[in-house]
């Protein structure tokens, strides 16, 4: 009766230890991951599979969770370094990078140190960059420079399982003396268009005085031309009355100017005698004739 209470005692111990394997197994087997993270899994040592979100399957005592990556994007933390421009003028450019980690297994196995290698390079690409722009270039087409960083550290680090997403320029900076002497530059450039800007006014004043001078005599010459071809039709209609009428129409306008001429001489202010010429009378007459003649 002992020894049979003893096997069954075995025995259930034997199922107990078993079950706890099992379940042991059951628990080094199964693998949840998370959505921003995937896992590295090495057999015995060697790479065997990388994990991705939701639930895996290991095998137990064989494979093993050896890097938990997070795949979320980054950024590196802003740096600062010295530039020299193809016109010799030293700036100091501050960049910052974002990334994602796509695969792993190739960032676990080929770098160390992620940050510090993205750092070092996205500097030497930037000192080479701006040393093929003048500082005017740099400060001008800061979008292009920014492009080229990009595409040129998306192509370094793709042995490194890494995606650039992004790569920023924060600011340029100068140095004291730089800044002083391109501040008097400015200055001096204000100056200039300001003078520039006031000769332009004043000869555009001399242009607009001789175009108005120009404008003046053009009218007066007009209103001559016009005067003249007054006079010129007036002489034409009394030579054209001559010619019909003979000398009695040439008689008769000389007689109406004397008389209107005597006229506006009696009718002066303060005239209270009047000096007649030797022959008016005689111009009297001879316009009264004249008109008599004419049936007037």
């Amino acid at each position: 009766m002992d020894q049979l209470l003893a096997e069954l005692i075995g025995g259930n111990i034997v199922l107990l230890m078993l079950a706890v394997f099992i379940v042991v197994c059951i628990f080094a087997g199964v693998r949840i991951v998370p959505q921003s993270e995937k896992f590295v899994v090495e057999r015995l040592g060697r790479l065997h599979s990388v994990l991705g979100p939701g639930i895996n399957f290991i095998v137990p005592f064989l494979d093993r969770v050896r890097h938990q990556v997070s795949i979320l994007e980054r950024q590196l933390p802003a740096s600062t370094q010295d530039a020299i421009t193809s016109d010799n003028v030293l700036v100091q450019v501050e960049t910052s990078v974002f990334y994602r980690i796509i695969e792993p297994e190739k960032t676990v196995y080929r770098i160390r140190d992620v940050d510090g290698a993205i750092s070092t390079t996205v500097a030497g690409i930037v000192r080479s960059e701006i040393g093929r722009m003048e500082l005017d270039q740099v400060q001008a087409n800061r979008s292009t420079l920014i492009a080229a960083v990009r595409e040129q550290v998306a192509q370094q680090v793709d042995d490194w399982g890494i995606e650039v997403t992004r790569a920023e320029i924060l600011d340029v900076n100068l140095d004291q003396a730089t800044r002083q002497a391109m501040l008097q530059q400015l200055n001096a450039e204000r100056a200039r268009r300001a003078q520039v800007t006031e000769a332009e006014g004043k000869k555009r004043a001399v242009e607009l005085q001789a175009d108005a001078d120009l404008y003046a005599a053009e009218q007066e010459s007009k209103a001559r031309r016009v005067l003249a071809d007054a006079e010129a039709y007036a002489t034409g209609v009394v030579a054209e009355a001559i010619a019909q009428n003979g000398l009695e129409a040439a008689q008769y306008q000389v007689a109406l100017k004397q008389v209107e001429a005597l006229t506006k001489l009696g009718e002066g202010t303060g005239n209270q005698t009047v000096v007649l010429p030797a022959n008016a009378l005689d111009a009297f007459a001879d316009a009264f004739k004249m008109l008599k003649g004419r049936g007037a």
